[in-house]
């Protein structure tokens, strides 16, 4: 097998990608039409198979999985995922030197320190890349991805970014790619509390919800939610885009690195209330937008 060295003066170096869920699989999908080579694990291996159909290699350990890679890339559930698939005998006791490492689950960012130091004392480089855009943007390669750790690295592998995604922007430090999708995720938490208020304002009023939207959207109150799980909501359909019970892990990790900074979040917390009613109701799996439940 090449060294790391010699793989990169290739135009595309081997991808590994550990996690193939909703994010996961657009997100592969669309390195395989940008001419990578991508090598996956996921847990579950009958939920990759149409993956391998799509061109994928599959691997039945994370560790062969590395091994065979030059970048590998992570997008799993919560924090505690990406402590198993990085430590103990993973990521980083397996990944080449010189090699790079991606997490792009959102996760806290003291942790993604935490494997900017280990990697970095391997020879390894590290980027914590979590994105914003849900199952579409994944599906489309339309993500907003928000990258902390080394520039160099982050220049190196735009290209791999960008076969993903369309807002990428490089944040800083180790940590600041997953501090900066924590100002996303309190940003979209009170702003979904907003568009099932106004819906629910709407239903209340007697008015055409539909109507209304075609009035608001593209308003001083547009946003990504408002236009595209809005529609979700009056239609009934709460599938997962986004599962509530990774939302409420999100606004957990804000909360509580808000607090070490001494930073009141109202707003988060009420959202954060009322998602956890709904997950004890039975709707954890369910998509964010099941919010405007709360409401009828």
């Amino acid at each position: 097998m090449s060294s790391n060295k010699e793989s990169f003066k290739m135009d595309k170096p081997v991808i590994g990608f550990i996690g193939t869920g909703v994010m996961g699989k657009g997100m592969i999908r669309n390195l395989i039409k940008g001419g990578y080579s991508v090598n996956i694990y996921n847990r579950t291996k009958e939920k990759a198979l149409d993956l391998v159909d799509d061109g994928a290699r599959w691997f039945d350990t994370i560790s062969s999985c590395t091994q065979a890679s030059d970048v590998v890339v992570t997008m799993v559930g919560y924090p505690k995922d990406v402590k198993d698939v990085y430590f103990k005998d993973g990521i980083l006791n397996h990944a080449k030197k010189g090699s790079y490492v991606i997490d792009m689950t959102t996760s806290s960012p003291a942790l993604a320190e935490d494997i900017y130091n280990d990697a970095s004392s391997r020879g390894i480089h590290a980027l914590d890349a979590p994105v914003s855009g849900g199952d579409i943007g994944a599906q489309k390669g339309t993500l907003s991805i928000m990258i902390g750790g080394e520039k160099s690295a982050f220049d190196k592998l735009k290209p791999i970014f960008e076969a993903m995604g369309e807002n990428i922007v490089y944040q800083g430090k180790a940590g600041s790619g997953q501090h900066t999708k924590m100002c996303n995720q309190i940003t979209i938490a009170s702003n979904m509390m907003g568009v099932c208020e106004a819906l629910a304002y709407a239903k209340r009023a007697g008015l055409n919800e539909e109507q209304v939207l075609k009035s608001i959207t593209s308003g001083a109150a547009g946003s990504w939610s408002l236009s595209n799980l809005a529609p979700r909501m009056l239609e009934g359909d709460f599938k997962p885009g986004f599962y509530v019970k990774h939302f409420i892990k999100d606004m957990t990790i804000a909360l509580e690195t808000a607090k070490e900074m001494g930073l009141m979040t109202p707003g988060l917390e009420s959202a954060k209330k009322l998602y956890e009613e709904l997950a004890e109701n039975g709707e954890e799996n369910s998509g964010t937008q099941v919010l405007y439940k709360s409401y009828l």
